[in-house]
């Protein structure tokens, strides 16, 4: 796992540092208190290589069982469009921008959560166009 010094600014691009933002949930320290907060550390998982983060927080019944990642792919930016969340279920809509050899894009997806043993997981999404 890529470590960000404690006043480096988050991936998730919130504006925090990344030691009072996404950190806390990488190390375990406390749970997500919603559906936004836990995708955008899901997004800085994937920045930092936290995949024992990205297994916790997605819920066995959808998991994959390798989650090792593309050493090529490098996610450069995070833009949260739409959230909805409810008492136990919630949806982000968001685009992943990355590089991957010489090429860019974007994940445009519609992740679905639920509430699972008191915590927020990741349950699936739906990939759009963009």
């Amino acid at each position: 796992m890529s470590v960000l010094g404690p006043a480096s600014a988050c991936p998730c691009g919130s504006g925090l540092p990344y030691d009072a933002c996404c950190g806390p949930l990488h190390r375990n320290e406390r749970a997500a208190d919603g559906v936004e907060e836990l995708m955008r550390s899901r997004y800085s998982a994937y920045v930092v290589g936290a995949s024992d983060h990205l297994f916790r927080t997605w819920h066995p019944r959808t998991r994959p069982l390798d989650l090792t990642p593309d050493e090529n792919l490098v996610w450069t930016g995070l833009e949260v469009v739409d959230v909805v969340q409810e008492d136990t279920d919630g949806v982000v809509e968001f685009r992943a921008h990355w590089t991957w050899n010489d090429q860019t894009g974007a994940l445009h997806e519609r992740s679905r959560f639920e509430v699972r043993g008191g915590r927020w997981v990741y349950v699936e999404g739906d990939t759009r166009d963009t």
